[in-house]
């Protein structure tokens, strides 16, 4: 099972950044973090494909317009690359940094929401009378 996989990576890696932090430096730390983090992304990047793929598939068999779908996608592959960044900064002690990219990462999301926001807008203005 791939999941015992990713556990293992992360609770080896945990430990070995424990260790190394306490032996070497936290410089170190992060380093092992980020490859970790690296290298479960590039094991679960096939399921990602298969997930956009089958709700893509499913967008065009229905009415939405594929721009608003496609943006929804955009919008949640930000969070995840948000959250990642910042849970790096974290580890490596930064939370002030980290609290930027999560500011940033909301700044773009919203920029990125706001035609699905004013076509939901002229929706709501059509129906009501």
């Amino acid at each position: 099972m791939e999941i015992i996989q990713i556990v293992s990576i992360g609770i080896i890696s945990t430990i070995l950044a424990v260790l190394v932090r306490r032996t070497i430096g936290s410089e170190f730390a992060i380093f092992i973090s980020l490859v970790a983090g690296i290298l479960i992304f590039f094991m679960i990047l096939d399921k990602l494909v298969y997930i956009v793929e089958t709700l893509s598939q499913l967008a065009k068999r229905t009415t939405i317009e594929f721009t608003y779908f496609s943006t929804i996608l955009k919008i949640i592959g930000i969070a995840y690359i948000v959250e990642f960044g910042a849970q790096i900064s974290r580890d490596a002690g930064e939370e002030a940094i980290a609290s930027k990219i999560e500011l940033g990462g909301k700044i773009v999301m919203m920029v990125l929401a706001i035609p699905i926001l004013l076509a939901l807008m002229e929706l709501i203005i059509k129906i009501l009378p």
